[in-house]
C-alpha cells in the first residue's frame, strides 16, 4: 500500500506517481468535451451561447467548464443553470428570507466566481433558477411520466431538479448581484453524470473501504459503472429531452471510460484521507492543477440534496420508496 499523501494547505501536492493519470484524465476528458461541442452549428451572432453546464459548483460541472472554456472562441458565452426549491419545511423552520439560499446555490455562486477568475475574458452566464412549491405541484405530474419505469422518491427528487435546471427559466446574475428574468439559449446541456460512479464519489464507496478495503472498493466501482445505463441515464436522457434539449455526457465517453479502467483504484481515489478529498482523488487534483482552488475540496452532495428536492412534503420517505 502506498503511504498516505502529506496534505499541505489543506490539499495534497501532486506526487510524480500520479501525474501522469492526472495528465491522462485530462487529455480524454478535453477530448470527450471537444467531441461534444464541435458539432453544434455556429450561430450567426459571435455572442450566441451554444453551450450550457448543470452547474451546482461541484468539481465534476465545474472542471468540465474549466476545460470547455479553453474550446470555445472567447467572444462566446457559456451558461450555467443553477437550481433552487423552495422547500416547505426548510422554510417552515428557517423563514423565507433566503428560501432559495440552499446548499448547491452557494457552491454555485462561488464557483462561478472562480470561474471568472480562471478566465475572466469569457462571458459566464449564471442563471439562478428558483422555483417556488407551486410551480414543483404544478409540474410534478409531468415529471413523474418522463420518469417510467424509474419510480421511486429518488428518482423523483433528482428528476425533478434536472428537468428545471435543463428548462433554463430563472434570472441572470450580474457581476454586481443584479438580476433579470433570463430564459437559457443554449440547446446542448453538458453533464457531469458519470464521475461519481467512477472515481468513487458516493458515500456507499467509502463505506466499502471501510469494510473490505481496495478489492471491495474496486467490485462497488465495478457494479455501479455496469449498472449507470439503466439506473441513471434513461432516466435523466428523459428528463432533459423533454425541455427540447440534448443531455451530453463527458465522463461517460467511451474513451474516458475505458481510460478510467485502466487506472489503478488507488490512482483514483484515496479513502484513507478526509471527505471532500479522498474520494474522485484524480478528478480533483485535474481540478486543482486548472486553478480551481475552492471546488477541489468541496464534499460530494446528492442533488436532490443541494437543491432541496428531497424531503418536501415528509421527513419520513426514503429515496427508496416507491412513488
Amino acid at each position: 500500500m502506498d503511504p498516505e499523501l502529506p496534505l499541505e494547505n489543506g490539499f495534497p501536492e501532486i506526487p510524480e506517481s500520479w501525474k501522469p493519470y492526472v495528465d491522462g484524465l485530462q487529455n480524454v476528458l478535453s477530448q470527450s468535451i471537444r467531441q461534444r461541442v464541435e458539432s453544434i452549428p455556429v450561430q450567426d451572432s459571435p455572442s450566441f451561447p451554444r453551450v450550457g453546464i448543470l452547474f451546482s459548483g461541484g468539481v465534476d460541472c465545474i472542471t468540465i467548464a474549466a476545460l470547455l472554456t479553453q474550446m470555445l472562441p472567447h467572444a462566446e458565452p457559456i451558461e450555467l443553470f443553477n437550481v433552487s426549491f423552495e422547500n416547505p419545511r426548510q422554510t417552515k423552520t428557517h423563514g423565507s428570507a433566503s428560501k432559495y439560499n440552499v446548499p448547491d446555490r452557494l457552491t454555485g455562486i462561488q464557483g462561478w466566481k472562480e470561474l471568472c477568475r480562471i478566465d475572466p475574458q469569457r462571458q459566464w452566464r449564471f442563471v439562478q433558477v428558483d422555483v417556488p412549491y407551486i410551480q414543483v405541484l404544478e409540474h410534478k405530474s409531468h415529471i413523474r411520466q418522463l420518469l417510467v419505469p424509474s419510480d421511486t422518491v429518488m428518482d423523483m427528487s433528482i428528476g425533478m431538479a434536472i428537468w428545471f435546471a435543463a428548462r433554463g427559466i430563472g434570472n441572470l446574475v450580474s457581476d454586481n448581484g443584479e438580476t433579470t428574468p433570463y430564459t437559457g439559449l443554449a440547446r446542448v446541456l453538458l453533464l457531469g453524470m458519470g464521475a461519481d460512479e467512477q472515481l468513487g464519489g458516493y458515500s456507499r464507496h467509502r463505506s466499502a473501504w471501510d469494510r473490505g478495503g481496495t478489492d471491495a472498493l474496486a467490485q462497488e466501482i465495478r457494479m455501479d459503472v455496469q449498472r449507470i445505463a439503466t439506473r441513471n441515464l434513461g432516466r435523466d436522457d428523459r428528463i432533459v429531452s423533454d425541455t427540447s434539449k440534448e443531455a451530453r455526457y463527458p465522463f461517460l465517453a467511451a474513451t474516458v471510460v475505458d481510460y478510467l479502467s485502466t487506472v489503478p483504484v488507488n490512482r483514483k481515489m484515496d479513502m484513507r484521507l478526509p471527505r471532500g478529498i479522498g474520494e474522485k482523488l484524480l478528478l480533483r487534483m485535474l481540478a486543482r492543477r486548472l486553478g480551481l482552488t475552492q471546488a477541489s475540496v468541496l464534499a460530494k452532495r446528492a442533488i436532490q440534496f443541494g437543491a432541496r428536492t428531497a424531503k418536501m412534503e415528509s421527513s419520513n420517505t426514503k429515496g427508496q420508496d416507491s412513488l
